[in-house]
């Protein structure tokens, strides 16, 4: 079981911001940005082209629910889409609140974010995905 199926399991911790039967989101813990949340499957699955049509479908209307939740919980021009990663054998997508194209740069240094403060922020989006 790779790590983010732990973290969908509950297995390790995490700051949760929605989740289905098939899907899961959760903030990431070296965000580039605030609201920087991560969408993964539960299946595991390393790359995700490998995914069915149908499944990936269905992951595309969960990250988009996911991102209109984030938009609503941080108001911001749109919410990025970035599907990028090697380090982590399991299919994700990145949904980042954006007003220009400098808040999606990922070599820029991550924000270190209190526990209290990264809890507060994946409640809000929680609360706004389950208005939705």
């Amino acid at each position: 079981m790779d790590i983010f199926s732990k973290i969908a399991a509950g297995e390790i911790p995490s700051y949760k911001c929605a989740e289905s039967d098939e899907f899961y989101a959760f903030l990431d813990i070296n965000p580039v940005g605030k609201a920087h949340t991560l969408v993964i499957p539960r299946r595991e699955v390393d790359y995700i082209f490998d995914m069915e049509d149908d499944e990936i479908g269905r992951f595309e209307q969960f990250a988009k629910r996911v991102a209109v939740a984030i938009k609503k919980a941080f108001p911001c021009k749109k919410v990025a889409q970035v599907v990028l990663g090697l380090e982590v054998p399991h299919a994700h997508i990145h949904l980042i609140p954006m007003n220009s194209e400098a808040d999606v740069d990922f070599r820029k240094e991550k924000l270190q974010l209190p526990a209290e403060e990264m809890k507060a922020i994946a409640d809000k989006i929680y609360a706004a995905f389950c208005e939705a």
